[in-house]
């Protein structure tokens, strides 16, 4: 097979061309660098079945161009800012919803009718059902990162439907692991580092969170592409598990060997879209024969051994 992955010197597409390649698979990867490094894909160009091309999604031409010849699409690109969406309502809209039309434009134009697609958990709101199935009713969105990865879910099913498309969409919780370059982990290793002796809290550190590790993430999407056949696929992707803000910086604080004093913000929400309880239904990706490997806590020691042994990732993400 010869796949193209949108996003893919970030921190999933990278990882996931690293097991594609170990396939024995070609790969094609795109990405803009705007969040993505080289340094994540350094193996990887070593590799004569691998090939990296540096650009926009919003360049239609160059990224149909680009996917000549390949037979499935991973589309991991997108802007993951869920905190500040607000602050700049249109990059949801550009790096979510209207590159992936362009996505779904170039790959029509090859005739490429295989996409993969990371959607997120964000799309279920605030639910009122725990955990979270795939088929229950969407309340009002409530982050522009969630609604424009809606946008997304609507535009890929139209197109398996008017194009004979196939599609696995896979809806994440939040995912940790080598690599991770954004999020609650990483902020707070951060300012830990910096002041080891105070960690200052969005909310009421009661939000009530579920995490899946990186490698567990990628054995269900590939599993599910190997065996859901059905026109569209929808799979919620997490652990059966969750644990408070709390409970994490416990574990986090205990692994740096630090006491550091707690302050709050206070409220339910650490922000604008933040959930104060995500947990979903995995039981359909269950069904397909695959477990998590790693809990919560275990993922979050791996995400902080990663950054202790990597710390030009927090040079370079500022």
């Amino acid at each position: 097979m010869r796949y193209f992955i949108t996003g893919g010197a970030g921190f999933i597409g990278s990882n996931l061309i690293d097991r594609l390649l170990t396939e024995g698979h070609h790969v094609v990867a795109y990405d803009n660098l705007s969040t993505g490094f080289l340094r994540f894909i350094d193996r990887a160009l070593q590799k004569d079945g691998f090939s990296f091309i540096e650009g926009d999604l919003i360049d239609k031409d160059k990224l149909t161009q680009a996917m000549t010849g390949c037979d499935f699409v991973y589309h991991m690109a997108a802007n993951a800012d869920v905190r500040f969406g607000t602050q700049h309502p249109h990059k949801d809209l550009e790096q979510n919803t209207i590159v992936t039309f362009n996505v779904l434009e170039a790959m029509r134009a090859n005739n490429i009718r295989r996409i993969a697609f990371s959607s997120t958990g964000s799309i279920y709101g605030e639910p009122d059902v725990f955990p979270t199935p795939e088929n229950a009713p969407f309340p009002v969105q409530t982050s522009l990162y969630g609604a424009s990865k809606l946008a997304c879910e609507g535009l890929i099913e139209a197109y398996c439907e008017g194009f004979e498309f196939q599609a696995h969409i896979f809806r994440f919780v939040s995912i940790l692991g080598e690599r991770y370059t954004h999020g609650h982990v990483f902020d707070f290793y951060k300012r830990l580092s910096l002041y080891p002796s105070e960690l200052h809290v969005l909310g009421n550190g009661r939000q009530r969170k579920s995490y899946l590790y990186i490698q567990d993430c990628l054995n269900a999407m590939l599993i599910a592409v190997e065996k859901a056949r059905d026109k569209v696929n929808i799979f919620n992707l997490g652990a059966d598990e969750y644990c408070e803000v709390n409970d994490s910086i416990g574990w986090i604080t205990e692994h740096l060997g630090l006491k550091p004093k707690l302050t709050y913000a206070g409220g339910e929400r650490g922000w604008i879209g933040d959930s104060p309880f995500i947990f979903l239904d995995c039981r359909k990706i269950r069904s397909l024969g695959w477990r998590p490997k790693l809990s919560i806590r275990e993922g979050i020691i791996r995400t902080l051994q990663y950054l202790q042994d990597n710390q030009w990732v927090l040079e370079a993400r500022g």
